[in-house]
């Protein structure tokens, strides 16, 4: 007899920081049910098509593949999304950028808003959800995690968010905001951090940029005041050792007011700036 229980007890095979909470996941996703149930009822024998399922989807945990492709789904802001590889799996630490983008303009504002490689269409999302009279739109250059973004907006009952596909700017000809918004790759090539982990199993492309981690943010920056508005806000998620990199190369571009903010491990994973034509013509 095999019981939820005797199921739980496998987290000690797991070499994850989220052992516990990862067979949690899996368990309750095979039987239907609640985390809560899993303790309410650890006695309950589960079914031999439930053990095989949940052997074969902890065989897998095992080998490293994260939880929320085996589930096809990762909590975000206050939303439940689809994933799938071809997208990053949006992370908890990325709601700092959500927070701080909110921050800059009011639930009664009419502002528009630009996600930048927006994978699943998380930031995005949940921008949509918090200000329902903003305009957002979101670009990705993978066709795959465009279509999937758009799933999810139908999902979260946000079909108003607009996702095209798009190279950066590619496809914004003519287009202003008054917010732009990315969490780039910004991972450098040689960094050992890409053999470890759940980033094993993610898109390299939405990862890796250049040998120090900055070349898709160069890019970002020689193009995002073509697209900004006067006085209009660019917000960018970075690695917690590059913040003075990023603040030097948003100065030079012509933003202005750049700062950046702290994540709750005090680390600085957030730099923003603002944008003033005349600054840049002067600096010109």
């Amino acid at each position: 007899m095999t019981t939820i229980a005797s199921l739980l007890q496998r987290a000690r095979e797991l070499d994850s920081p989220s052992a516990k909470l990862d067979v949690e996941l899996l368990l309750a996703d095979v039987l239907g049910q609640s985390r809560s149930y899993l303790y309410t009822w650890p006695g309950k024998e589960v079914t031999a098509q439930q053990l095989t399922t949940f052997n074969t989807q902890f065989a897998r945990r095992l080998a490293g593949e994260p939880v929320a492709y085996l589930l096809g789904r990762q909590g975000f802001w206050t939303l439940d999304l689809q994933v799938s590889p071809n997208t990053l799996i949006p992370r908890p630490e990325t709601e700092l950028l959500v927070e701080t983008t909110l921050q800059l303009g009011s639930a009664g504002s009419s502002l528009r808003v630009l996600d930048l490689g927006t994978g699943t269409g998380a930031i995005a999302l949940a921008l949509a959800s918090e200000r329902p009279r903003w305009q957002v739109t979101g670009v990705d250059r993978v066709p795959e995690a465009v279509q999937l973004a758009r799933h999810n907006a139908l999902g979260c009952g946000l079909g108003g968010v607009r996702f095209l596909d798009s190279d950066w700017f590619a496809a914004l000809n003519g287009e202003h905001f008054d917010l732009i918004i990315s969490n780039p790759p910004y991972i450098a090539l040689d960094d050992p951090h890409l053999e470890q982990g759940d980033v094993r199993f993610e898109p390299m492309s939405a990862l890796v940029s250049g040998r120090d981690g900055l070349d898709d943010i160069r890019r970002i920056l020689a193009d995002a005041g073509q697209h900004l508005h006067e006085s209009g806000w660019l917000l960018l998620e970075h690695g917690w050792q590059q913040a003075a990199a990023v603040r030097d190369l948003m100065r030079h571009a012509g933003f202005t007011g750049v700062r950046s903010v702290c994540d709750l491990a005090g680390h600085e994973r957030i730099t923003l700036g603002q944008w003033q034509h005349r600054q840049k013509a002067l600096a010109c």
